[in-house]
């Protein structure tokens, strides 16, 4: 439920809701709903390595938890078999539902759209992409972290 008591739901980048997932959101859009909807839940599909060495989203501002679970393992890459497993226990263990609106980020929005999908699939009705994702698109000098994303708007992180 939103800070009015009535359940927001996020703009989408395009406008239209795709038909496996509940569509792509801006980064601020994300930070809006994580700061406005009290069960809303924002989960980093990144892996080990890139929350290690590039940075993490700082929820700590909201009073969240951030939700660390590698949709693909490197260096295999190979997809987590227990991913919508564990994503959907951790998101019952802080109290959000099926209901709630997760947002799944990763390095520029290509696995974190994924991750969205499989866990529509496991039947979560609210399942975004963070477009741009952590570290957004490469720049004209082929850098990320300039032109969009989590890191270019400016929001909270920090790094371990």
């Amino acid at each position: 439920m939103g800070v009015n008591g009535t359940s927001s739901q996020p703009a989408l980048i395009q406008g239209e809701r795709p038909s496996d997932y509940a569509g792509d959101v801006t980064v601020d859009e994300a930070w809006r709903v994580l700061l406005e909807e009290k069960d809303s839940v924002l989960v980093d599909v990144r892996t080990k390595a890139e929350w290690s060495f590039v940075g993490m989203p700082d929820t700590s501002a909201l009073g969240k938890e951030l939700f660390c679970v590698e949709w693909q393992s490197f260096p295999t890459m190979n997809i987590n078999e227990e991913f919508a497993t564990t994503v959907a226990q951790a998101v019952m263990e802080v109290g959000a539902s099926e209901e709630s609106n997760l947002f799944f980020l990763c390095r520029s929005g290509v696995r974190s759209r994924s991750a969205a999908v499989a866990m529509t699939a496991a039947g979560f009705k609210a399942a975004y992409n963070v477009a741009g994702g952590f570290e957004g698109d490469l720049d004209e000098e082929r850098h990320r972290g300039h032109s969009n994303g989590w890191k270019a708007a400016g929001l909270p992180w920090r790094q371990s």
